[in-house]
């Protein structure tokens, strides 16, 4: 920080260009500075402002379109909002390569939430916990009153589960969402019956809130690579040797499954839904066996071919949040043509398992750096200052010599320029 004090009274009262003042002039941001935040580009300064807290400015991100998808035999185009180079591309190759097996073929469970209440000072847990089995028919007419609308649209209390935690207890409340994402319903639901769950126990309340892994929520996804379009046995082989290596160690498996969430939460973000939700559910659900592993599955029919399975918790909805505040998630839904959200969660999990495929296939043959660093060429083109035609000209150089560097490239781009 450049001047002046952070604690700026009544910031959050303030419009977002009169905050963008504030911070400027604290800052020392030029006047260049200031109107590179006052374009917010296609979403306004009052939509961005109800969606955040002092708001100055938008952060734009990429976005790409996925080609060549066949999802449950419909052919898909699919908006992917990203900053990382070669991830639209990725899927876009692993799609155009088992379109002739029929692309992927997904399944979804019920869209089931869990809220999680936490009891404590319970004085005989394991006895609490039957009494409050017993009452599941109160506490699904305490939480369905809470959401008649949810209930209106056939969602609304399914079950419940009890867990004795140490002294604790902790009562998961199961509840169809339908469309939503759900975690303000079922939010709602606990705290609705949280007081008469701790009087039936004898103990008091404390946390009521989602759990972000989903495990009722599952969806999955499968698809056959032929043999003769993904070039071979070989291929195939180091294909399989990389999966087996994610899946027996946590360090590469992390990598493995971080590369799945290059195309799943590229998805998730264009459509204005929760990352962080998605990503945290995901990770917690790759680690459900005790290990952390990976969240594909590898294997070979008995034609040879290579088989890829995903499956993966998916909490994603089609109302509320910035699914409907933002305009452009608005008409990537358009572009997506999904009306309900089971869709569109079985359209994130193939996009994963498409962005899977690519990876090992990149690893088990060229090494992943060539293809990434040709696209990632144009990145540092840009920041060694190229424009226009000179971006194109300056990566295919720097690729030519096998070494995408920014002291390459400014080196390049100066002796461009002088001829």
């Amino acid at each position: 920080m450049a001047h002046g004090t952070s604690r700026i009274a009544g910031f959050y009262q303030l419009s977002p260009r009169e905050r963008l003042a504030k911070v400027a002039e604290i800052a020392g941001l030029d006047d260049t500075g200031v109107a590179h935040f006052t374009n917010m580009g296609n979403i306004g300064p009052e939509t961005a402002d109800s969606m955040i807290e002092n708001v100055i400015g938008t952060l734009n991100i990429p976005l790409g379109i996925a080609t060549n998808l066949i999802i449950d035999g419909e052919e898909q185009l699919v908006p992917m909002a990203t900053e990382e180079s070669s991830v639209v591309a990725a899927v876009c190759n692993a799609a155009r390569q088992c379109r002739e097996s029929g692309g992927f073929v997904t399944d979804a469970s019920a869209p089931v939430m869990i809220a999680q209440v936490q009891l404590v000072e319970v004085p005989n847990p394991e006895f609490a916990r039957l009494k409050l089995l017993e009452a599941r028919e109160e506490i699904r007419r305490i939480c369905d009153a809470t959401d008649p609308v949810l209930l209106k649209h056939g969602g609304g209390f399914r079950d419940l589960e009890v867990r004795v935690l140490d002294d604790m207890l902790i009562v998961h409340l199961l509840v169809d969402v339908r469309d939503a994402m759900g975690a303000n319903a079922v939010n709602s639901m606990a705290e609705a019956v949280a007081p008469s769950l701790a009087e039936w126990s004898g103990g008091k309340s404390r946390l009521r809130i989602l759990s972000n892994l989903a495990d009722r929520r599952l969806v999955r996804a499968r698809a056959t690579w032929r043999l003769d379009q993904i070039g071979g046995k070989e291929v195939r082989d180091g294909m399989l040797s990389a999966y087996r290596f994610a899946d027996l160690d946590p360090y590469r498996a992390a990598t493995h499954n971080k590369g799945i969430m290059n195309g799943v939460s590229a998805v998730v973000l264009a459509t204005g839904n929760d990352t962080r939700a998605v990503e945290a559910g995901a990770h917690a659900f790759a680690a459900r066996t005790g290990r952390y592993r990976s969240l594909t599955h590898w294997e070979m029919d008995s034609e040879g071919n290579l088989t890829g399975t995903l499956e993966l918790p998916m909490p994603v909805g089609l109302i509320g949040g910035a699914t409907r505040a933002h305009p452009t998630a608005r008409y990537c839904l358009e572009i997506l043509g999904v009306t309900q959200a089971e869709r569109l969660a079985r359209i994130i999990v193939a996009v994963g398992l498409a962005q899977n495929f690519a990876a090992m296939k990149a690893l088990a043959t060229t090494g992943i750096q060539k293809g990434h660093m040709a696209l990632h060429a144009k990145n540092i083109a840009l920041m060694a200052g190229a424009q226009g035609d000179e971006v194109a000209i300056i990566a295919d150089l720097l690729v030519q010599k096998g070494s995408v560097r920014v002291d390459i490239a400014e080196s390049e781009l100066a002796k461009l320029r002088q001829h």
